[in-house]
């Protein structure tokens, strides 16, 4: 693929931008990318994905809910402040997650178009499997649930479906 902007060499670089749904890609070559600089700011040979957290980082405002950071917020694990996590864009360890969290929230809304928790991804061609197990552990905790409210009804309508969806599986 070539670059879209001089046409000429290859495309190094390919970022793609989402906005309400519209995806948009550019893909350029690595003078092209320099001569924008306008368009990307911190573009450098030392440009990491933790440079780009830390980017959004830097940015820090409370989240709205009148929560004020009076002191620097540190984890009370590894002794990582929020101002060393915001410059590396790196947890100290995995405690750091819970510590940070409700400054993390906003970024993730961010970065992400409002989702703030993951709930993974599979292929099409190769998930069906996958799906159909994810599918029945779902309607085993609605069936659960159901039973404890007692919902009969619905419990056993969710119960022959789990026996569908099992003899499905078996059969593949």
């Amino acid at each position: 693929m070539h670059c879209q902007e001089c046409g000429e060499r290859p495309a190094t670089l390919h970022f793609t931008k989402i906005v309400n749904g519209q995806k948009t890609e550019i893909h350029l070559c690595d003078v092209c990318a320099k001569d924008k600089g306008e368009v990307f700011p911190s573009f450098n040979n030392s440009f990491s994905i933790h440079n780009l957290l830390s980017s959004f980082l830097s940015f820090d405002q409370p989240s709205g809910t009148g929560t004020t950071y009076a002191q620097p917020l540190r984890c009370d694990r590894c002794g990582l402040t929020y101002a060393q996590f915001s410059k590396s864009g790196r947890f100290g360890c995995a405690h750091c997650y819970r510590v940070f969290g409700d400054r993390l929230e906003p970024l993730f809304k961010k970065v992400h178009s409002g989702n703030v928790s993951h709930h993974g991804k599979i292929p099409r061609r190769s998930g069906s499997r996958l799906k159909m197990k994810k599918e029945i552990e779902l309607k085993k905790q609605k069936l659960q649930q159901a039973v404890a409210n007692e919902e009969f009804e619905l419990a056993a309508k969710l119960r022959d479906e789990i026996r569908e969806l099992e003899k499905q599986l078996v059969q593949e």
